[in-house]
Order: structure tokens, then sequence, then C-alpha cells
């Protein structure tokens, strides 16, 4: 059920056990050949099939679409929140559904640069209240959660996300075609080893001069309609758990 469509004293007749989910998501670049709210459109996406399945058993506030995306801030159109006004953001959010009883808080995100933040903030929120057994703080990007599309359809490429990449770009193909650009003017990307294991500090320029990373030019809608049925049901078993959770163990 969608936290927007309530009243107040429906909000207040649920139980404090209901999930809340907070989708996160960015407005930045997407290359030259992608819209500046993928992120948010593809989210949006997952929501709405995430929805469709749990329906009444899970609240969903909408969609927070201002991210942490200052690594793109060399591309005009994109918008960022500053990394620290961005955790106070989330932490914001996760205090006031505390306030008002509610204890299974989970932020389902859809922009890589929130993802270090994101669990910041959930970290930051748990200390905060560290004195509460029954709460549950989760931060969860949709495509870590486990999916493996490729089995499913031999012919997708990529194994792991990039950006406007073809898993980004199949799935705005199968949503709104009309919003993607010439394909065969895109080139491959390559993600490359930015020093692994180690974690490196950059920004797009970095890395790619058009601004997307990985190849764009293999994306077709029927990939993207399988992605989203492998994203989409990682999130729902993800909430499955949530929802079974005993509100004091560690496993779930």
């Amino acid at each position: 059920m969608q936290l927007a469509d309530l009243k107040w004293n429906e909000v207040d007749a649920l139980s404090r056990d209901t999930p809340v989910i907070f989708p996160v998501a960015a407005l930045e670049q997407h290359g030259r050949h992608m819209p500046v709210f993928t992120d948010s459109m593809l989210t949006n996406e997952l929501v709405r099939r995430t929805e469709a399945a749990l329906g009444e058993r899970v609240l969903i506030a909408p969609l927070t679409w201002l991210g942490n995306s200052h690594h793109h801030m060399d591309f005009p159109g994109t918008l960022s929140a500053e990394p620290r006004l961005y955790l106070d953001l989330l932490n914001g959010l996760m205090d006031n559904f505390i306030a008002h009883g509610f204890k299974r808080l989970v932020f389902l995100n859809g922009h890589g640069g929130n993802d270090i933040p994101g669990k910041q903030a959930v970290f930051e929120t748990r200390q905060k209240y560290r004195d509460r057994k029954d709460l549950l703080l989760l931060f969860a990007t949709y495509w870590n959660l486990g999916a493996e599309p490729w089995t499913r359809d031999p012919s997708i490429k990529q194994r792991v996300m990039g950006h406007a990449c073809e898993w980004e770009t199949s799935m705005v193909l199968r949503l709104r075609p009309e919003l993607v650009g010439d394909l065969t003017k895109t080139s491959d990307v390559p993600f490359g080893n930015a020093f692994e294991p180690a974690s490196r500090g950059w920004i797009m320029p970095d890395r790619s001069e058009p601004g997307h990373v990985g190849d764009p030019r293999s994306a077709t809608a029927e990939k993207g309609e399988v992605l989203f049925q492998c994203f989409a049901e990682e999130v729902v078993k993800m909430l499955e758990r949530v929802i079974a959770w005993d509100g004091r163990s560690w496993e779930g």
C-alpha cells in the first residue's frame, strides 16, 4: 500500500510490525543515450511490481529521487545532495517512522552512489537507538540481492550493474523506449579493474567520456523484462524475510 494514498488515521491503524519501504534513487546523467531520471524510473517500476506481489503487507513511502550523485556533476542535468546532507535525510526518514512506532524500516535503493551513505545511515540510526532490540533497519540495493538474470536469458552478457549499460538500457527500453537514443552511436566502455579489491575514489570522467559504463548496444526490451522479473523476485524474497522476522533475532 502506498503511504501517499492513506490518511493519517489509516496509517495509525496499521500494525507497527508492517515493514516501511523507502525507495531511493537519483536524478543524474546516464550517458548520451539515456534520460537523467533512469534510476528513479527503474526503481519505481520495481516498487510497482513489489506492491503487486505483497499488497497491504508493506507500506511504501514515495520515492526519494534526489540522491548522492556528486561523481556525475561534470555532466549537466545531474542533481545531487551533499553527502552529509543525504545521510541526514535518510536518518531523518527513519527517525520519523520510529517516532510513529514502526520498527521494520527498509531502504530499497536504485542508485550505486547511494549505497555507501545508505549503509552508513542505517548504521548511525541503529547506534542512536541502541537500547531498542526490536528495530530492523536495512539498506538494500536491488541488483545486489542475488539475481542472476543471465541464467534465465543467456543472451544477457553483463554480470554486474554498470551505468546506462546493457541492463539499465534494456529496462528503459521495456518501459519508455522513446526516451532511449540511437544505440548504434554508443560504444563499449569497459568496467576495468580500478585497483580492486581496494575501493578507489573516482568521478565519472575518470572512467568514461560519454558518461556510461558497459555496452548498451546489445540492450533489448525483452532483456529488460527478464531483468525486471529477476530483480523484483529478489526484492520480494527479501521483504518476505522482513515480514517473517520474529522481532528480536539476528537471523532473518
